[in-house]
């Protein structure tokens, strides 16, 4: 098998105070932050809706559905556009906030260890985390997150 055929592009993706990393390929593209419109009644992790490519398009900060604090909005601040993979979002995709511009790593098995602490609750959107080198990011589940959006977007 080719060295190639073992790697996987991936995005680390910056969060106020962790790092995501997904598979470049759920990543449809990364926008300019603007201010949702506020869903009214839903929880405070969904931060709204952006009119992205003529798309509702939800948005969510991260840290919230790990019951982390917010991160603030700075001129750094981007959001992240997913594919909808299970199709439980209307328009097919949904963002997450970040704290910059994700960095394109290739990752392979030789680089990437299960890591076993945690720091978020059971009902959280998070898979595992591992560790990269000198770093921790969090695995999202994203399926799960997916999830949580239409849930909130239904009851607000």
């Amino acid at each position: 098998m080719s060295t190639e055929q073992d790697e996987l592009y991936s995005l680390l993706i910056p969060l106020s105070d962790d790092r995501l990393i997904v598979p470049r390929a759920c990543v449809a593209e990364v926008v300019r932050f603007t201010k949702p419109e506020q869903a009214l009644g839903s929880k405070d992790w969904l931060l709204g809706n952006l009119n992205w490519n003529g798309r509702e398009l939800p948005v969510v900060a991260f840290e919230g559905t790990i019951d982390k604090e917010l991160p603030a909005m700075t001129g750094r601040t981007r959001v992240v556009v997913f594919y909808a993979g299970a199709r439980k979002v209307q328009s097919g995709f949904f963002g997450i906030l970040t704290q910059g511009f994700p960095q394109l790593v290739r990752v392979n098995k030789d680089v990437l260890r299960l890591d076993t602490a945690d720091g978020w609750g059971s009902d959280a959107p998070v898979l595992c985390r591992v560790k990269m080198i000198n770093e921790y990011p969090l695995v999202p589940h994203l399926e799960k997150l997916e999830d949580m959006i239409a849930t909130e977007m239904i009851q607000a």
